[in-house]
């Protein structure tokens, strides 16, 4: 046991206090958060929108995405990643508290957007900043680092949230996430001073190239889009499935969401460590997060037992501890090619991309054919996903094999 823990505290050691600092910010960012899972049961429940109806206001939620990760990249390489991290913060403040006065179809899917386009101008200068705070052999466990962050608020926020709605309503989970968007920024503005930071990799290109150019990424960004697209129905579609087929509570579809971040918490960063000192390659590591997630969503249509729930909520959890992270160490380190914004917009588009077409695409399918159907169809686009992966693992691999031929010459 004395050896188990001394293992999961080594697994933290050596990071920077920057990087500290911004899982801190993060953590209390999304510790508010618990609007986003209850999002889809909101809009039927509290609006009585229908299915479809919701799919396509969550489209709005992935276009606003696409535009503020575009944005947020191109901002970062103009003006630094520290200014935008503070602007998106504090405007995200201020739409998440106005989006529940809005009550129309029209009127809901521009507040989205907005507050969509707001939110995200945030990952690709956090992604960059972390870049610049983080040793190279640190990258990936900063990132997993933020993202245990992240997780560890969003483990807790969906079950304050379901107490929240059965005891109060709906409306105090807006006024929460905007005043912890407002507290994430004060905190940023007084603590990450980007005058007296220690930036440990900065990783200037003289010569960049072009991330649209990289057709290498270009795979790599859509084996995410399909990563992105079955993922996210843990959050949009699937509560719906545990509510209508399971008959399970607000509280009861937080308690189930809030496992995902409790396990992440518990074993993600022991996780990574473990698969770098295995010396897999990033994209070895991510096609084995695909494998799980694809099963986590074969074992829904097995059975009717209620406690398959929390399987397939395991298997999709440690499939994305695997992928997120890893894939990230990857966009990370191609990023050194050229503007590292413009990179890593593109990996936090991809994201996007998967909110646009997947909410919509997921709602659709089981209003039009049922949940067995839809789970189907999610197993049959991470094989796809998988099988790109593979791809490019191979291309990558043949091509750094081809430069150390030539440089052996």
């Amino acid at each position: 046991m004395r050896k188990l823990y001394l293992g999961y505290i080594s697994s933290f050691q050596g990071l920077s206090r920057e990087v500290w600092w911004l899982s801190l910010i993060t953590l209390i960012n999304r510790a508010g958060t618990m609007v986003i899972p209850f999002l889809s049961l909101y809009l039927t429940q509290k609006l009585h929108f229908t299915l479809s109806d919701v799919g396509w206001i969550m489209s709005s939620f992935g276009l606003g995405s696409v535009v503020g990760s575009w944005l947020g990249g191109k901002f970062t390489d103009k003006i630094g990643y520290y200014r935008v991290m503070a602007l998106s913060l504090v405007l995200s403040a201020f739409c998440f508290i106005g989006l529940q006065f809005l009550q129309s179809f029209w009127g809901i899917c521009f507040g989205i957007f907005v507050v969509m386009l707001a939110a995200d101008m945030f990952r690709p200068a956090v992604f960059v900043a972390l870049s610049a705070y983080s040793k190279p052999q640190n990258k990936t466990r900063s990132v997993t680092l933020i993202r245990l962050a992240i997780n560890l608020g969003f483990s807790a926020g969906p079950a304050i949230g379901g107490l929240i709605i059965t005891k109060l309503s709906y409306n105090g989970l807006f006024w929460v996430d905007g005043i912890t968007c407002l507290l994430a920024g004060v905190l940023l503005l007084n603590v990450l001073n980007p005058k007296k930071a220690r930036v440990l990799d900065a990783a200037k290109n003289d010569s960049p190239e072009s991330v649209y150019s990289d057709i290498p990424y270009w795979v790599f960004f859509v084996a995410m889009v399909l990563f992105g697209f079955i993922f996210l129905q843990y959050f949009s579609t699937i509560p719906i499935f545990y509510k209508e087929l399971f008959r399970l509570t607000e509280s009861e579809i937080g308690i189930l969401l809030g496992l995902n971040g409790l396990l992440i918490f518990v074993f993600e960063m022991p996780l990574v460590k473990y698969f770098e000192e295995k010396f897999l390659t990033p994209l070895s590591s991510v096609l084995i997060g695909f494998l799980l997630t694809i099963i986590s969503f074969m074992v829904l249509n097995m059975t009717s037992w209620i406690g398959i729930l929390i399987i397939g909520m395991a298997l999709m959890s440690f499939g994305e501890m695997l992928v997120f992270p890893f894939s990230n160490a990857f966009a990370l380190n191609r990023a050194k090619r050229g503007n590292q914004g413009e990179y890593l917009a593109l990996y936090s588009i991809a994201f996007s991309v998967s909110h646009i077409f997947g909410h919509n695409s997921g709602l659709q399918l089981i209003d039009a054919l049922g949940f067995e159907f839809t789970w189907y169809v999610m197993i049959f686009l991470g094989v796809l996903g998988s099988l790109l992966v593979v791809y490019l693992r191979k291309t990558i691999t043949r091509t750094v094999e081809e430069k150390n031929a030539i440089v052996g010459q």
